[in-house]
């Protein structure tokens, strides 16, 4: 890429307007159609997203035919990519054995049996349609188990969108914000500080392991190892979020630090590109699912183990080998690194932290609390569309294993260039102001 001296937010957004036209008119019929013209909140972004009309491998291509590397994977779930041949193949072989029953599928205990032999805390499991709901019963299943009501969180986590995880925000009763506490990520005397006094009224600690909308910061193993502790000598039942972080190794992240939780959450990678996510642990407390019991906890779901999204899912785990996620997670090792170093050598005050083949870039060390909020961020998203590279809004980007070497190395240079430019250009605009 030439290397220009600054980029300004019309510039930016002017070129992107360009490339975009016929995104910009879809757009404008699905506002009309749609609050906010989207039916997901994180795909939107000003001025608008462009709209996708297909992906193969590591590329999508949008209606105006402009390519990008996808570094997104739809939130990380797509780790084989775009239509890859092995997931193609077993979800239409179920389709046209069928694509949904009011029963059971052999294919939904095959995917159960794969992830439960992945992860040795998992005794039962249970599939549901979302992450969101995964996290719901989780926490749920807590309260049940341990007879009490407060729950505790980590700040800048995100965990779907029940009232449970979004106390304080609009529509959730003031009644719930009153039993969730939001501690800071990481920090082990602030915890104990925090609850002082009130460990034997937490039912549940929920931690993702690699803080995802938070910037994708891997916490230590100390603390993780403390939280387990904590949690057992005060009877809380321990959640790991894994809905991201299960990528990091064949055991999950649990495996990967090496701490083992009560109860854990799965989504992305274990749906292949098919909505379907998991919540399991120690058979007591899944026990308490059980529908042959009396008074048990509720959970049902039309599409809960869906055929088509647990085939998919199966054909995903089951190509992701041991040696096939350490290649990756070492490429992943390797580009931020090269970023690292390359923002260091350039004076570039950005940095990208995560684990494995996840990572966030930000630009300006306040935006690691929280993430990609400022507007620089804001404009280094967009350059990057513009240089077709797509990643998050907050600098989230994902590897998947389509990705070539090739793919890697444009993906740096131009993450580099596009920092060092916007900065640039932010940093002029601020002493124009001035």
């Amino acid at each position: 890429m030439t290397v220009r001296q600054g980029v300004s937010a019309e510039l930016a957004e002017s070129t992107y307007r360009t490339r975009t036209p016929r995104s910009a008119a879809l757009y404008g019929q699905a506002i009309e159609a749609m609050p906010g013209g989207s039916t997901r909140a994180t795909v939107y972004f000003s001025p608008y997203p462009p709209y996708m009309a297909r992906g193969e491998g590591a590329r999508i291509t949008d209606i105006d035919g402009n390519s990008y590397l996808d570094l997104l994977n739809n939130y990380t779930s797509l780790i084989l990519g775009h239509a890859d041949p092995a997931v193609v193949e077993a979800v239409v072989d179920q389709v046209r054995l069928g694509s949904a029953f009011g029963a059971p599928s052999p294919v939904e205990l095959d995917l159960a049996g794969e992830i439960e032999s992945r992860v040795p805390s998992i005794d039962q499991l249970r599939f549901t349609n979302s992450g969101t709901e995964a996290t719901m019963y989780a926490l749920r299943l807590a309260r049940a188990h341990t007879g009490r009501e407060a729950i505790v969180r980590f700040a800048g986590a995100y965990h779907g969108t029940h009232d449970w995880v979004l106390a304080g925000t609009p529509g959730v009763p003031r009644a719930v914000a009153d039993l969730v506490i939001e501690l800071p990520y990481d920090d082990r005397e602030a915890l104990r500080a925090g609850l002082a006094g009130r460990e034997r009224t937490i039912a549940a600690i929920i931690i993702e392991p690699v803080l995802g909308a938070g910037g994708m910061r891997p916490a230590s193993r100390k603390f993780l190892a403390f939280l387990r502790d904590f949690s057992e000598r005060h009877g809380i039942v321990l959640i790991f979020d894994e809905i991201i972080a299960f990528r990091v190794g064949y055991h999950g992240a649990q495996g990967f630090y090496g701490v083992t939780p009560d109860l854990t959450t799965f989504g992305k990678i274990v749906g292949g590109g098919y909505p379907l996510a998991a919540f399991g642990g120690r058979r007591e407390i899944m026990s308490l699912t059980d529908a042959r019991r009396s008074g048990s906890l509720v959970h049902g779901g039309t599409f809960n183990g869906s055929p088509v999204a647990a085939a998919a899912g199966l054909a995903t785990l089951r190509h992701m080998t041991p040696d096939r996620i350490e290649a990756l997670n070492r490429a992943g090792d390797q580009v931020r690194t090269r970023l690292n170093d390359d923002f260091r050598r350039g004076g570039v005050d950005a940095v990208v932290t995560g684990l494995g083949s996840l990572m966030n870039v930000h630009l300006g060390r306040e935006t690691l609390e929280p993430a990609g909020r400022t507007e620089a961020q804001r404009l280094f998203h967009l350059e990057m569309l513009n240089a077709g590279y797509y990643l998050a809004p907050r600098g989230l980007a994902a590897l998947s294993t389509p990705m070539t070497t090739s793919d890697l190395d444009g993906f740096v240079t131009s993450t580099t260039t596009v920092a060092s430019e916007v900065l640039q250009g932010v940093n002029a605009g601020a002493a124009r102001g001035r």
